[in-house]
């Protein structure tokens, strides 16, 4: 067969998403308790965008940043747990070669665009508790807007690198990728050849995308709690922990997972406990974040005010 002829039939393929079939007792109530996550998702990032756009109060760099997350989670979740939900309720757990592609795209990128957004907010809250007399010049709006787009342009960048080094492997006879959307890691695993240059690319890219972003938010945050330490003002210090505590709540559900994943070869990690810390990153963490962030917050609360009056 020529290569034409292997590129069509690679295209025309579909690969099996074997998911959580080895436990069918359990697809029903993941399908109901998933579905009520994704719902919860939906509801929750769209009220936090709606709110931010419509209440000139939230017109500020914590908010903005704050609705970009919130997109980022809707497209994240959105990208993959559709899928799931259609392979946990019927018999077919199929996705064509090309939505498989697409998929393990979007979700690398949304990923690490998220991880790169976070390290983003930190900053914002390094500016605001650390240098209040200079916040508004450090973050203003402009400055604001391009961090947004280079954290989407950095994910998305990473992404197609990635993606392009994991189909151009060719893959052995079967297609069940021992996963429920496709991941790098699970993909890799179909290969007939030797993957430890792809592991090691992906351990390298997912230090630079995870690490880092992680040791500077930390860096942030012990910047953070000396400026805490030395306030005396009680509003003051209620204000710095509900925002700043809400912000390292999100990015320990976020990084947690991520690095369990992503920061260990593939052949090391268990397929059964990669699927659910997996499950935990995609479909709990993203449902958390509007009510993390929203919940005991003042300035949300008189939002929603000023909006039913």
């Amino acid at each position: 067969m020529n290569d034409d002829g292997k590129k069509n039939a690679t295209s025309e393929a579909q690969f099996v998403l074997l998911g959580f079939s080895d436990w069918p007792q359990l697809e029903l109530v993941l399908f109901v308790v998933i579905l009520m996550f994704y719902l919860m998702t939906l509801i929750g990032n769209l009220f936090i965008i709606i709110l931010s756009y419509l209440d000139s109060h939230l017109h500020t760099p914590m908010y903005f940043f704050l609705s970009n997350l919130s997109f980022l989670d809707l497209c994240y979740t959105t990208s993959s747990i559709p899928q799931l939900l259609v392979n946990l309720w019927g018999p077919e757990k199929t996705i064509s070669y090309n939505g498989c592609m697409i998929q393990l795209y979007f979700v690398l990128a949304l990923g690490s665009t998220e991880c790169v957004l976070l390290m983003v907010m930190s900053y914002d809250r390094y500016a605001a508790v650390c240098r209040p007399l200079h916040y508004t010049v450090l973050m203003h709006p402009r400055f604001c807007q391009l961090l947004a787009v280079a954290s989407w342009v950095s994910g998305f960048t990473n992404s197609a690198l990635h993606s392009f080094f994991t189909f151009w492997v060719p893959l052995c006879g079967h297609r069940q990728v021992d996963h429920f959307f496709c991941e790098v890691p699970a993909l890799l695993r179909l290969s007939c050849i030797d993957t430890r240059a792809n592991e090691l690319t992906l351990m390298v890219t997912s230090s630079i995308f995870v690490l880092i972003p992680l040791i500077l938010i930390l860096s942030s945050y012990g910047a953070i709690a000396q400026a805490v330490l030395r306030m005396q003002s009680t509003n003051g210090l209620q204000k710095v922990f509900g925002t700043c505590g809400a912000h390292l709540m999100v990015v320990s559900l976020f990084f947690i997972p991520a690095m369990c994943i992503y920061l260990q070869p593939p052949s090391g990690n268990s397929q059964d406990q990669g699927k659910f810390i997996a499950l935990f990153y995609t479909v709990v963490t993203p449902s958390l974040n509007p009510l993390i962030y929203t919940l005991r917050n003042r300035d949300v609360r008189g939002a929603v005010k000023r909006l039913w009056q």
